[in-house]
């Protein structure tokens, strides 16, 4: 089988891989998700037994249950395109506190399954269908979830009919919806959800997004003359978002003890003309055990970050804390939290430094670490991740235990938990889920395949009591193990790697080379871990010396690297691509820099269109996936946090954009855009090769009849690697 194909069945090696992991409390059973083998699409609910024998039991597959993916609701299906989410069957659940209960959908069915005693057959219980995003209460009694635009609540006991499922709150008007996050929110924002329990299970706190004023856009597939376009709500640059407000409604306990049915809301009130982007909400307890309600509130220029409490009882609102910067404030993973005392976990920047994890006012994380999220908070023990300084490569974790002082990495064991070379190195991508003493790590290497799941129990003990594996049921990559050399490059120390055929040898003719950037924001693609290198690999094998570099605007160095693309998409990053190449050039005499392709996806997409209109000396074919062309039909919470808007900012519209350019391109570009793609619309490829066509610049355009934004059929995604090869060797004219 070629590897263009096992790639595209394995979803990229994902497939098998377990993930999505919740721990009980005494640490000693793991639920997670993962298929039966390399190709099963059907993710199965599992759980791991962290000691004794170590075996792991399957608690919920989809094929026994009679559903499959083949009716997901557009709900469903928006809230998956949102999070990347390509799998099939059980693809995200919840579990109650006490880890004796879970619950998830399938086909908008609602079902849930018991996680102790004798009897934990999957059962599904009678909601409104479709049901979207369910979510356990605290104590495991009832299930929340969306159906229809509004938030409902069954009891998991058949004491009353039909479960006494029940409407807590509709929506008033056409295009209002409860429960839901708005496009820019799981675009962009991270927030992918619309409704939070309170702790003790007595409310529910809801988003209530009103998008009657937002832009509707009409995506609609020529291959299927006879459906009708779809509308969607999107905000584009300057355009109106969406208006949304936070409410909480009493609910009460099951068995009769439960709030009216249709609770009146208590509405959270803030200065939402100031700060009108609903950024995270959540709950906390206070000393005396009751719940209060945390949420952060971003300005639309993003320079001012706010952290509220709120009284669930009153809707009564104070501030917290204020994250204020003069270019932007980033959104980082996993703050606000709590410890168990209540103290404040949050991710805060030092003046004209770095970024640091705090509790209260303290920092917790070194100076010299580049901080990237909170993973986890539980009693006193803190768990973040991180690059140290100077290594933007390595992704670790550290553990920060609050009562005795320690604050080091995790180390990570090798294989079956045994000794390894490299455990406690900085070493490859590390991330985790905590519960107590009790860790779950995901480690990926450079130094072996895939991904290794270990379960650490004492993991904030200089001995670990155990340690356990869950194995990973991926595929092996049909392939020669990944060839790269990894430098810092050009004056800038550029983080770079070169991918070298597993065939070359020095004495060879000098390779034509391939240019593989993402090279925007929020992405990174120079890793420790040979599973990043996997495609590349293979375009080297096909005869490319294959380039990735990181420059100005990907995270992992610093905020100042980070925003030294504002108001300039385009200049910097292609800048610091053209530094990468000449410093390559230099370090290794096997590159022809007369042969220069350039290929992407999205961002990397917007970055390789660029290349080849602004840059024809220096690269000569182009393949550009999904590109942004007109920044001015992105939407609003990106690209006005780097470029503000078109109406204040239109030079840096300018500067960014790609459609007045058309006319300078003299070299091969193909683009690639699926018609179906809801976050950059087919009308970028459309409009710029429009505008090519009206210059008289010839072009190729390959359009994906019903494909979104990531192609996930196995036949287009294996055909789409074999045409990029054909169409860059063409435009390079390297031949066969």
């Amino acid at each position: 089988m070629s590897f263009p194909r096992q790639q595209a069945r394995t979803q990229r090696f994902t497939i098998g891989v377990p993930r999505a992991f919740e721990i009980s409390p005494d640490g000693r059973r793991v639920a997670f998700l993962r298929g039966r083998d390399g190709v099963d699409t059907a993710t199965c609910l599992w759980i791991h037994e962290a000691e004794g024998s170590g075996t792991a039991t399957v608690l919920a597959d989809p094929r026994t249950l009679g559903a499959d993916d083949e009716d997901l609701p557009p709900e469903e299906r928006t809230r998956r395109e949102r999070l990347r989410e390509s799998g099939g069957g059980i693809v995200s659940y919840t579990v109650d506190d006490a880890f004796t209960r879970a619950v998830f959908t399938l086909s908008g069915r609602l079902f849930y399954v018991d996680l102790v005693g004798d009897d934990t057959a999957p059962r599904e219980l009678p909601a409104a269908t479709p049901v979207v995003d369910p979510r356990i209460s605290p104590a495991g009694d009832r299930v929340a979830y969306v159906s229809g635009g509004a938030v409902r609540v069954i009891d998991v006991s058949g004491a009353e009919p039909d479960h006494g499922d029940r409407a807590v709150v509709e929506p008033d008007g056409p295009d209002v919806t409860w429960g839901l996050a708005e496009l820019v929110a799981a675009e962009e924002m991270g927030r992918y959800r619309g409704f939070w329990w309170a702790p003790d299970g007595s409310a529910l706190a809801a988003a209530r997004v009103d998008e009657s004023d937002v832009n509707t856009w009409h995506v609609s597939d020529p291959g299927r003359p006879g459906q009708e376009p779809t509308a969607l709500r999107y905000p584009p640059a300057g355009g109106t978002n969406a208006d949304v407000r936070l409410a909480v409604f009493p609910v009460g306990s099951a068995g009769g003890r439960r709030a009216p049915e249709r609770p009146e809301p208590v509405w959270v009130e803030w200065d939402r003309e100031a700060l009108p982007y609903l950024a995270t909400v959540g709950w906390t307890t206070g000393p005396d055990g009751t719940p209060t309600l945390v949420f952060t509130a971003q300005s639309r220029d993003q320079r001012t970050l706010d952290l509220f409490s709120a009284d669930p009882a009153t809707g009564l609102v104070a501030r917290v804390r204020t994250e204020a910067d003069d270019v932007w404030v980033e959104l980082m993973p996993g703050v606000p939290a709590h410890t168990g005392s209540g103290e404040l976990v949050w991710i805060g920047r030092e003046p004209g430094g770095e970024r640091r994890v705090y509790v209260g006012d303290r920092p917790v994380s070194p100076a010299d670490v580049y901080v990237r999220g909170v993973v986890g908070v539980d009693g006193d023990r803190v768990l973040y991740s991180g690059s140290p300084a100077g290594s933007p490569a390595d992704v670790s974790l550290w553990l920060v235990e609050l009562d005795t002082g320690l604050s080091a990495p995790v180390e990570v064991p090798g294989h079956g938990c045994a000794a390894s070379a490299d455990a406690g190195a900085h070493s490859g991508l590390r991330s985790g889920r905590l519960r107590g003493d009790t860790l779950v790590v995901q480690h990926r290497s450079m130094e072996f395949a895939g991904v290794r799941t270990m379960v650490l129990r004492g993991a904030d003990t200089e001995t670990r009591r155990s340690c356990s594996e869950i194995e990973s049921l991926a595929e092996a990559p049909d392939l020669p193990e990944p060839r790269v050399e990894f430098w810092r490059a050009g004056e800038r120390r550029i983080p770079a790697a070169l991918v070298l055929p597993s065939w070359y040898h020095g004495d060879q003719s000098p390779l034509p080379v391939l240019v593989a950037p993402y090279g925007g924001p929020h992405a990174q693609r120079v890793l420790n871990a040979r599973g990043a290198y996997l495609t590349a690999q293979w375009y080297a094998d096909q005869g490319f010396a294959v380039l990735i570099a990181d420059g100005r605007g990907t995270p992992g160095i610093g905020v100042e690297w980070e925003q030294s693309v504002h108001l300039d998409l385009a200049g910097p990053v292609l800048e610091d691509q053209v530094a990468a190449l000449r410093d390559a050039a230099e370090r290794f005499d096997c590159l022809d820099l007369s042969r220069v392709g350039i290929h992407g996806w999205s961002f990397g997409g917007y970055l390789s269109a660029l290349a080849v209109l602004r840059r024809p000396d220096v690269f000569h074919a182009a393949v550009a996936g999904a590109p942004v062309i007109d920044w001015t039909l992105y939407d609003t919470h990106y690209t006005e946090r780097y470029l503000g808007t078109p109406e204040g900012e239109p030079d840096a519209y300018e500067r960014s954009s790609l459609l007045a350019e058309a006319a300078k391109l003299e070299r091969s570009l193909m683009m690639i855009h699926g018609l179906a793609d809801d976050n950059v619309a087919f009308a970028h490829t459309q409009r710029m090769s429009s505008a090519l066509m009206a210059a008289g610049r010839p072009h190729t355009v390959l359009p994906l009849s019903g494909v979104t934004h990531s192609p996930s059929d196995p036949t287009v995604a294996e055909n789409l690697m074999l045409l990029q090869v054909e169409f860059l060797k063409e435009g390079l004219r390297t031949g066969e």
